[in-house]
C-alpha cells in the first residue's frame, strides 16, 4: 500500500492504512451489531420471553458489540485501549456498588420474566401482598388491590418471597364456615348444606362440593362446606355460599346459637356453713 500512495503522503502510510483498517472495523462491527440486535430479538420472540426483557437483552447485545468495535477500532489506529478498558472497568465497578440495591432487584426482574412464576392479570400473593398483576417492570411489579389501591413492589423482595398464583390453575376452592345447634341431626344438617350450595350456578360440578363436620365448639357444632369455582369468580362464590348457607338452615329450621358463656357461682362463705 504505501507504494501506491503519493511521495508526500508515503511518511503517513502506517497512520492511513490504520485508520482505513479502523474504518473497516467500524463498518463491519456496525453491520454485527445490527445483526445481534435482530437475532437477539427474533431468538427472545420465538421463545415467548417478555417483551420488555426481549427488547433490553437485544439492546445490550447490540451495544455490546459496538462498545468491542470502537476498542478494537481505536487499537488498529495505534490507540492503546488498556486504558480505556481499565477506566471502562473502574466505572462499572463504581456503579455496581452505588447501584447494587437495584441491580439485584433488575436480576430478580430478568428472573420473573424468564421464568414466569406469574405473568399480567394473574391474582397473586407477592410479598405478603395480594393483587391483580398489571405490570411487570426490570426493577418493580405493580399489583391493584382488590380495593383498587396501586402497590408497587421491588422485584428482589418477590423473588426473596413465597409466591402464591391464584390464577395459573384455573380454579379455586372456597369454603365457609357454618355452626348448628348441639342435639341437631349431623347428617341433615350436611346434607341441607351441601343441597343449599349445589343449586349457585358459580359452582362448579367437578370437584363437586362438599361438607365436612370441622369442630366441636364451645357453643356450637361446626360444618366446613367446601366449593369449587373458575379462579375470577371467587370472591362472589364465596358470598353466594354464605347467603345460601344461611337461608337453607332458617328454612330448615336448624337454629345457628349464639356464643354462649356459663358462669358457675362459688358457694359463699354463709352456705358452705
Amino acid at each position: 500500500m504505501k507504494a501506491l500512495l503519493p511521495e508526500f503522503l508515503k511518511p503517513y502510510a502506517d497512520l492511513i492504512q490504520g485508520t482505513a483498517l479502523a474504518i473497516g472495523i467500524f463498518i463491519i462491527g456496525w453491520m454485527l451489531s445490527k445483526w445481534a440486535h435482530a437475532a437477539v430479538l427474533k431468538l427472545g420472540r420465538n421463545r415467548k420471553f417478555d417483551e420488555a426483557l426481549v427488547r433490553f437483552l437485544s439492546s445490550f447485545a447490540r451495544y455490546t458489540v459496538v462498545v468491542a468495535t470502537v476498542l478494537t477500532a481505536l487499537g488498529a489506529v495505534g490507540v492503546k485501549t488498556t486504558s480505556f478498558v481499565a477506566v471502562f472497568a473502574s466505572a462499572g465497578l463504581a456503579v455496581g456498588l452505588a447501584l447494587q440495591g437495584n441491580l439485584g432487584h433488575f436480576a430478580s426482574g430478568v428472573m420473573i420474566l424468564l421464568f414466569r412464576p406469574f405473568t399480567i392479570e394473574h391474582f397473586c400473593e407477592l410479598a405478603g401482598k395480594l393483587g391483580t398483576v398489571k405490570d411487570i417492570g426490570l426493577f418493580a411489579t405493580t399489583l391493584a388491590t382488590p380495593g383498587n389501591e396501586t402497590i408497587i413492589i421491588p422485584n428482589g423482595k418477590i423473588t426473596g418471597d413465597v409466591i402464591t398464583n391464584f390464577t395459573v390453575s384455573g380454579t379455586r376452592r372456597g369454603s365457609v364456615t357454618v355452626g348448628a345447634f348441639y342435639g341437631c341431626d349431623i347428617v341433615k344438617t350436611q346434607q341441607v348444606l351441601l343441597e343449599a350450595v349445589k343449586k349457585i350456578d358459580i359452582l362448579l360440578d367437578d370437584p363437586e362440593p362438599s361438607v365436612a363436620l370441622s369442630n366441636l365448639g364451645a357453643s356450637s357444632v361446626d360444618f366446613t362446606v367446601y366449593g369449587w369455582c373458575k379462579t375470577d369468580d371467587f370472591l362472589t362464590m364465596v358470598a353466594a355460599m354464605r347467603q345460601a348457607c344461611y337461608d337453607s338452615l332458617n328454612e330448615a329450621g336448624i337454629e345457628i346459637p349464639f356464643n354462649q358463656v356459663v358462669v358457675h357461682q362459688a358457694p359463699s362463705a354463709n352456705d358452705a356453713s
